[in-house]
């Protein structure tokens, strides 16, 4: 049955705001555990998600992929500012910052599967909206999660990456960080848009975010609709 779109975005909105909101608040404590206390200076250790939206990145952005039927969506919050110079040892401590987004975001989409099964407990009707609720979490916070591990600046991953190279290497790569976002869209967006045109799949996106988030999706329903 269809649903409409107030409440489709009813039931994606509390995980798509405890997946942004953590993420974010997950970077600047584990900054601040290593001796970066720029985050908490500037208020940014908040579970207050208002502090952690970008106006472009979190609304916008997906919005205009939405509407530009790309095949695509994905948007980012609004960056936790680190300092790495300030950490105890600055290249180990970075790549422990960077994953600590994507893995609180496993973190919370493994909760999010745990709790379906005591949710359909409470009974009819109600039972079934916690459910949709719950599921839609576990979607968007696995999407979250492989997304933001893909190794290019300013992404997690990127930054992970630039913890793990050697620094002849990690110098170069790490100011690529600065065009990062143009680089996503000129990698990800465009060639999907262009394979559209031509009858080629090149949604890049799908191949390496997309898919496996679908493959663990289909899991996770198979595991929670066979009980």
């Amino acid at each position: 049955m269809a649903i409409s779109p107030a409440i489709a975005i009813a039931l994606v909105a509390p995980g798509a705001i405890a997946a942004i909101t953590l993420h974010e608040a997950a970077h600047g404590y584990v900054a601040n555990h290593f001796g970066d206390n720029t985050a908490k200076l500037r208020g940014r250790l908040s579970l207050n998600p208002l502090k952690h939206v970008d106006l472009f990145g979190t609304i916008l952005l997906p919005a205009m992929l939405v509407l530009l039927n790309t095949g695509i969506i994905f948007g980012y919050a609004k960056p936790v500012p680190v300092n790495p110079n300030a950490f105890f040892h600055p290249k180990r401590d970075m790549i422990w910052v960077a994953a600590a987004g994507p893995a609180m975001n496993l973190i919370l989409a493994a909760v999010s599967f745990l709790l379906i099964f005591p949710a359909r407990l409470i009974g009819y009707p109600v039972d079934r909206w916690i459910v949709a609720i719950l599921l839609d979490s576990v979607f968007i916070n696995l999407l979250l999660a492989v997304f933001n591990l893909v190794p290019l600046p300013p992404l997690d991953g990127g930054r992970i990456a630039i913890g793990l190279l050697p620094k002849s290497l990690a110098i170069p790569f790490a100011k690529i960080g600065r065009y990062g976002l143009l680089i996503i869209i000129l990698c990800l967006v465009i060639p999907s848009l262009l394979g559209r045109n031509f009858g080629v799949d090149l949604n890049i996106f799908d191949w390496i975010v997309a898919r496996p988030v679908h493959f663990f999706m289909t899991l996770v329903r198979g595991i929670v609709f066979s009980h």
